[in-house]
């Protein structure tokens, strides 16, 4: 069977970030939804209506709407019943919408009280935002992006507990800054620190549990 490959560099990446309205309401539709799980594994418009019960003309035109957002990634062309049929794979294994999708109504964390707990969720999607935009830019140039994440579980004893751990934490954010901080340094280059804590969902918590 004649094909036709397509490198490796376009199979799916773990995560992408959605940040045009057109890719965004292709992705947000139920059905072409169910067609971009369909194809977590390379398949056709045939595979998919197979997959999801329905007619492989209605398959075929979600599937070249989603290739059209550049949802979908080609991975090989082959002769299949005297047809030329295309195989194609979900250009990310998950998604995430990104906040600048909301135009002038995205937050904005200097709009929000610092104190609150919206906050820390202001500076989360101001995170998702601007580490899209950088990873996008560093994959075009072919560059790894440097960063840092730290994601660990702490169960405390008391809120007392819970307070010190803060002040703690906070002091040592300051000496490490302190210490590393250079403004005068030619080739420095400006980072985010930004450090999250907020109590687990409760299912999670009972999970543990068992």
């Amino acid at each position: 069977m004649e094909t036709d490959q397509v490198p490796a560099a376009e199979l799916p990446v773990d995560l992408e970030v959605i940040d045009d309205s057109t890719s965004a309401r292709a992705i947000l539709d139920p059905a072409r939804a169910d067609v971009l799980s369909a194809l977590q594994q390379p398949g056709s418009a045939t595979t998919v209506a197979e997959s999801l019960t329905t007619s492989r003309q209605r398959a075929n035109y979600h599937v070249r709407m989603l290739e059209r957002c550049g949802l979908l990634r080609l991975v090989e062309e082959r002769q299949r019943r005297g047809a030329r049929e295309r195989v194609l794979v979900a250009s990310a294994r998950a998604y995430v919408l990104s906040p600048s999708l909301l135009g002038r109504q995205a937050v904005d964390p200097s709009r929000v009280d610092r104190l609150s707990a919206r906050y820390a969720i202001a500076v989360a999607a101001r995170l998702v935002r601007e580490l899209a935009t950088l990873t996008r830019r560093a994959d075009e140039e072919g560059q790894p992006l440097a960063s840092l994440t730290i994601d660990t579980d702490i169960r405390f004893a008391s809120a007392a507990d819970r307070s010190q751990f803060t002040a703690d934490l906070a002091d040592t954010v300051q000496r490490l800054a302190a210490t590393y901080h250079n403004t005068s340094a030619p080739t420095g280059r400006w980072h985010r620190l930004a450090v999250l804590a907020h109590p687990r969902p409760q299912q999670e918590e009972h999970s543990d549990d068992r």
